[in-house]
């Protein structure tokens, strides 16, 4: 019941041009069964209006509510570590530029599912540490996003102008406080749409935790296949709810960058 009040709060907050395009393309899928093909469509399975279809797409729903918490808690680690791993990289110290560069390059070079697989099932034996399959999930997303988050808070803070951290320097502050109140609020500012692109990335990227069994969106799209023996319509509906999320995310992040340029 939760998830369907989700889905009606979600739809009546998007925007009509937003709305209309998931409603658009869920039309030309529904459509595509109605030609001469052989394949016999059977949309009521994930239909609303059937009593069998709604308990389908709440059963999807509650995996969207899993990819999204999965996603926002990887990303917040991300940003964080990301932060700090660009801070150590801009360090006077040449060790510290090191340690700044290895990260960002081995961590750039894994594949995330490679990256998933090593946690989740070679930790335990070389290390002896053993991740549930959502704590492998967020620490396999974080410590992958964080080497494109580095790379990116870097250029954001280097695109701040130098003149800027020597005044407010010789104004009597602290290296970190310079970071802090002057130069990070103009380069999160200027970087925000890379951020926002990157939670996208993560997004998607989460379907990849279904492999180790976390019951996210595309492994409950995954076991209702294997329940109703329709592929193609809840694939169809997994496009769709992937679609909507990351529709959702876009249209946050440009509400967010009108709020921060109108307070410049």
């Amino acid at each position: 019941m939760a998830a369907q009040i989700l889905i009606r709060r979600i739809l009546t907050r998007l925007p009509a041009r937003r709305t209309a395009t998931i409603l658009a393309m869920a039309g030309v899928f529904a459509l595509s069964g109605c030609g001469g093909h052989s394949y016999n469509w059977g949309w009521y399975v994930v239909s609303p209006l059937d009593s069998r279809g709604l308990k389908n797409l709440a059963f999807l729903a509650d995996g969207m509510i899993a990819t999204v918490t999965l996603s926002l808690v990887a990303i917040a680690i991300s940003v964080v570590l990301g932060a700090g791993l660009s801070i150590v990289g801009l360090s006077r110290v040449p060790a510290l530029r090191a340690l700044n560069r290895v990260y960002v390059e081995v961590f750039r070079a894994i594949p995330v599912l490679v990256l998933l697989l090593w946690v989740y099932y070679g930790l335990p034996v070389v290390a002896g540490i053993q991740f549930s399959v959502m704590a492998a999930g967020i620490a396999t997303l974080a410590l992958s996003d964080a080497a494109f988050e580095s790379e990116i808070f870097r250029a954001g803070i280097q695109s701040v102008a130098l003149g800027q951290s020597e005044a407010a320097m010789s104004l009597g502050l602290t290296r970190w406080q310079t970071m802090r109140f002057i130069v990070l609020p103009q380069a999160i500012r200027r970087i925000l749409p890379a951020l926002g692109n990157q939670f996208v990335y993560v997004l998607k990227m989460s379907s990849l935790i279904s492999v180790v069994g976390y019951q996210e969106l595309t492994r409950r799209a995954q076991e209702l296949v294997l329940i109703e023996y329709r592929p193609l319509e809840i694939y169809t509906m997994l496009v769709i709810e992937y679609l909507l999320l990351i529709l959702v995310v876009s249209w946050l992040v440009r509400r967010l960058e009108a709020r921060m340029a109108a307070g410049r």
